[in-house]
């Protein structure tokens, strides 16, 4: 089991000095990656809580991480395929390049229809239209002339260096069957979502590996990542990764034979982090960082 942590990106404790301290101390403790994740907009009104109230843009992000730390792994799970998916392939090449290999590239739809609006997009057709921006972003990424005549993209052809090596993999989000089969199908692996009920993770894995297995792929060749909605509290009981850490270091195991391969550890979704001032949310993640570090586990 690969362990991670995301970094401080949402809410007041997503500041500069929170952001070298998570990331150097994972770093030092021997945790695997690095995550961040994406939120464009925030609709006056919406109902979707303070976590999405303020979000760092999550390359912005890692690019400042890659040059403190020197082995750890940088993702984003996930950046929503809003922009050209040649200007993505840009952004993290040259991540990939100044990081010297790091970087991890989760991509997702995009549930949030006014996102779609700001962008210029047609909420409809998402899904179509998701799975020729990955293969966009490949063949930006392999190809030493890129061409593209498609439904939704079209590229002249080009040259579009520096190329990445390795070229980062691609994990795809979303819980719904068809997003789970497209992951299996062209995917380097899944990420789960902070709303999943990661109780019955196993069934979505099994959708996963199946729809790889019938496309003459190697499903255990895959990732499959759980974001972790950590919530550090005194119960023994509630959902998986709540409560105690040695009730959270047995629902790390417990996910782990469920088929998951990764775990990152998000404290950005935790309610009482997000909305504390940011040296009592630091600390707190700090001993979160200690006590659930993969030595302890």
């Amino acid at each position: 089991m690969r362990m991670g942590f995301a970094v401080p990106v949402s809410g007041p404790w997503a500041t500069r000095d929170n952001l070298r301290v998570i990331a150097t101390r994972a770093e030092e403790l021997g945790y695997h990656e690095v995550w961040t994740f994406q939120r464009l907009l925030y609709p006056v009104g919406h109902a979707m809580g303070p976590t999405y109230r303020s979000v760092l843009d999550p390359v912005v992000t890692l690019s400042y991480l890659a040059g403190l730390t020197g082995r750890i792994g940088l993702g984003v799970a996930v950046v929503n395929a809003f922009e050209p998916p040649v200007l993505l392939a840009k952004q993290l090449a040259s991540l990939q390049q100044v990081s010297g290999g790091r970087v991890t590239a989760g991509v997702g739809l995009g549930w949030l229809p006014e996102e779609f609006e700001a962008s210029g997009l047609a909420f409809e057709r998402r899904g179509r239209r998701g799975e020729e921006f990955v293969e966009l972003l490949r063949k930006c990424w392999t190809d030493d002339v890129v061409e593209h005549r498609g439904e939704f993209y079209q590229v002249s052809a080009s040259h579009l260096d520096p190329k990445p090596a390795p070229v980062p993999p691609v994990l795809l989000g979303g819980g719904a069957e068809k997003a789970l089969r497209r992951a299996g199908r062209i995917a380097d692996g899944w990420v789960s979502a902070s709303r999943e009920d990661l109780a019955g993770i196993d069934e979505q894995i099994y959708i996963v590996k199946a729809a790889a297995r019938e496309a003459g792929r190697d499903p255990e060749a895959l990732r499959m990542v759980c974001r972790g909605v950590t919530q550090v509290r005194d119960s023994t009981g509630g959902p998986p990764l709540t409560g105690t850490y040695d009730k959270i270091r047995r629902d790390v195991a417990a996910l782990a034979a469920k088929g998951v391969t990764e775990v990152f550890h998000d404290l950005n979704f935790d309610q009482e982090i997000v909305t504390a001032a940011p040296e009592e949310a630091l600390q707190r993640a700090l001993e979160a960082l200690e006590e659930l570090a993969p030595g302890r586990m």
